[in-house]
């Protein structure tokens, strides 16, 4: 059986406890019409990563949206052949890693023109005003966490690919965090970015002008992402010298208008990629795994995710669990604890040929899923049409990471 349903809920691959815990909850949280779990699922913030809720066209909730507002993949496929540079990978991903800003908080040493950043909203409201600069500054970034810009290889082709995984930045998590204050009647630029991660939802009525603000400046947050992702990317082909002859572009964390039974609902995706059927879509694995390309497929299982699919392979354990804590020793910040030894992950990447890039242990592939069996559960709704190999992956270092990233 593709998928089981417990509760009412459509469960894809193996149920995770607390993220199914979190399903229930959304369900009972708001005008709810249905809620599913894709098989990457695990806790998230308020609403599971992995998991689509669906609304009533009146309500959104910010939270389940997320902090990093319409994060996304972009992959494209060069004109290079492995062979043509297989030789130059180090120097190639020396350049990447030093001419790309990763981390949290980093500038662009060379801010972006785009027309994106004179959107009008960033001048008329006022919680948007401030964030312009940042908005500014920030655009063609990479943030920390789990975001990367790699290369990959087509082995039955073998044609170069380019992938990034990012979002919205500081302006969507001041965004995302400012509705949520103003929600629990705290000013918006209020320290304090949300409640707790077992909060229910916070639900927004879209008839109020809180929630018009919200879903305009949701929509434009999206549109930063999307810039900021086609400038990594229009960076790195110029890196490496070449054009690209296919784009691959998709996002999740955000709220979509659609219908489900002819009704229009909201559906918002935390962690879950839309997969209508004949859509493209990017999705990636860990740093040492697959990444894939597929195609959405019209069947039961399409519906009962509401036309929706994995966004990667899921999380199985946790940055602290992985990675250990930071601790004061003689005046130094030093990691405590972890299970993951960092050092041989690097020798066996090496040993496979991909150069790494900065990342740390809480990034490590022992921390995620495969990609291959998260997919199986799908099935029935994707068709995977290509199949590509890390040789490269630059992240932000081992230290910076966002706790509220996607």
């Amino acid at each position: 059986m593709p998928y089981q349903v417990i509760e009412g809920i459509p469960v894809f691959g193996e149920p995770e406890a607390q993220a199914l815990a979190q399903a229930k909850m959304c369900a009972r949280t708001g005008n709810v019409v249905g809620v599913a779990l894709m098989a990457d699922h695990h806790k998230g913030y308020s609403q599971p990563i992995g998991g689509v809720v669906v609304y009533e066209p009146d309500q959104v909730s910010p939270s389940g949206v997320g902090f990093d507002i319409a994060c996304g993949n972009k992959a494209v496929r060069t004109r290079l052949t492995y062979p043509e540079i297989a030789g130059d990978l180090p120097r190639l991903m020396d350049r990447i890693w030093q001419e790309i800003s990763f981390g949290i908080g980093r500038k662009n040493p060379k801010p972006v023109d785009h027309p994106v950043l004179d959107h009008p909203l960033w001048r008329e409201e006022k919680y948007l005003r401030p964030l312009h600069k940042m908005a500014v500054e920030q655009l063609g970034t990479v943030g920390g966490g789990n975001h990367y810009v790699d290369l990959f290889v087509e082995r039955v082709t073998q044609r170069i690919w380019v992938g990034v995984h990012f979002g919205s930045r500081g302006p969507g998590f001041r965004i995302a965090s400012g509705v949520l204050n103003l929600m629990h009647g705290r000013p918006f630029d209020h320290p304090r970015a949300g409640e707790h991660m077992d909060a229910p939802p916070a639900i927004l009525d879209l008839r109020s002008e809180l929630g018009q603000f919200y879903w305009e400046a949701m929509h434009l947050a999206g549109q930063f992402a999307y810039a900021g992702r086609d400038y990594v990317v229009d960076q790195v082909l110029r890196i490496l010298g070449t054009e690209a002859d296919l784009e691959v572009h998709n996002h999740h964390n955000f709220a979509w208008r659609e219908k489900v039974d002819g009704q229009e609902v909201i559906v918002v995706r935390k962690g879950a990629t839309p997969n209508r059927p004949g859509q493209l879509s990017f999705v990636g694995g860990s740093m040492g795994d697959i990444s894939v390309i597929l195609r959405g497929v019209d069947s039961e299982e399409a519906r009962a995710s509401f036309y929706s699919t994995v966004h990667g392979a899921g999380r199985v354990l946790s940055r602290t669990q992985a990675a250990g804590k930071w601790r004061r020793k003689g005046g130094r910040r030093v990691r405590v604890g972890g299970i993951i030894d960092m050092d041989a992950v690097r020798r066996d990447l090496a040993r496979r040929g991909i150069e790494l890039r900065g990342g740390g242990a809480d990034e490590a592939p022992a921390v995620y899923r495969r990609l291959r069996p998260v997919l199986e559960a799908h099935s029935g709704s994707i068709e995977i049409l290509h199949v590509l190999e890390p040789i490269g992956v630059a992240m932000a270092a081992p230290d910076e990471y966002d706790p509220y990233k996607d």
